[in-house]
């Protein structure tokens, strides 16, 4: 049995940077899994758009596919966007059997890719002395997403043994810059963000940049391409693949026998 093929759903972004990671990142998966038929695909601003790398794959016989939504948080994307592009996709490709996977979720393997963005950053800022943490995300209007990052900050902390605070660069608070600020405030002069962003864009330049004006004397890059980014990305996908076989089988569309078609 042909394994389902892959297909890496991505926002999409206007910063060019944010693309080439997610094709890097495929890159990555593929050396790992050259078993594995792996593409990417963007919900806006870039191409291709999913409907054109399913068309694809479809017009190859490929009979099953896992979209996995390369995102962070289970929020409005997660909920609303993911599941809208599979029911049109499935609505496209009848003869396709079509599921999503699970986010990728704030899962503390990630908080080794965030060391190791910091450690480079103080390196190279000749940064030797923190006395407070910023873990500074996108944020969402769901709660729950962002208890999750507040989660993953108090983690991140216990790892250190200094005291964080959870940020947000949009549709919550405190924003990266306020978190700075506060800790400021409260004495600590040596406060350093930690960017929780898998790839560059508008949002973790707006994170750095408020930051760093606040006061900041480091931030980290964003998580981008790493083996544990792509360990959880076929995590997921094996997951997704299990769940797969439950699934009913596409229906095939009748086909009358000649014969049997009346005519006028």
């Amino acid at each position: 049995m042909t394994a389902p093929a892959l297909v890496i759903l991505a926002h999409g972004s206007r910063d060019p940077r944010s693309a080439a990671t997610v094709h890097a990142l495929v890159k990555c998966l593929r050396d790992l899994r050259d078993d594995l038929r792996i593409e990417a695909s963007f919900l806006d601003h870039c191409p291709p758009t999913p409907y054109q790398v399913i068309g694809k794959l479809a017009a190859e016989g490929v009979e099953e596919v896992v979209v996995l939504p390369l995102l962070l948080s289970s929020a409005y994307h997660a909920r609303i966007d993911v599941p809208a592009v599979v029911d049109e996709a499935r609505t496209r490709f009848p003869d396709l059997r079509i599921i999503a996977s699970d986010v990728l979720g704030y899962d503390e393997s990630l908080l080794d890719v965030l060391d190791r963005r910091m450690r480079a950053e103080l390196k190279d800022g000749r940064v030797r002395e923190l006395d407070a943490l910023v873990l500074a995300c996108a944020g969402s209007s769901d709660s729950q997403a962002n208890a999750s990052v507040t989660r993953l900050a108090r983690l991140w902390g216990q790892r250190h043994k200094l005291p964080v605070t959870a940020a947000f660069t949009c549709a919550a608070s405190p924003s990266p810059a306020e978190a700075v600020l506060q800790w400021r405030l409260e004495g600590r002069r040596h406060v350093a963000v930690g960017s929780l962003f898998l790839a560059p864009g508008v949002l973790p330049d707006r994170a750095e940049s408020t930051a760093r004006r606040a006061g900041a004397v480091a931030v980290s890059r964003p998580l981008g391409v790493s083996a544990e980014v792509a360990r959880l990305v076929l995590l997921r996908y094996g997951v997704a693949g299990l769940d797969l076989l439950t699934l009913a089988p596409a229906p095939r569309p009748t086909v009358l026998r000649p014969e049997l078609v009346r005519t006028a």
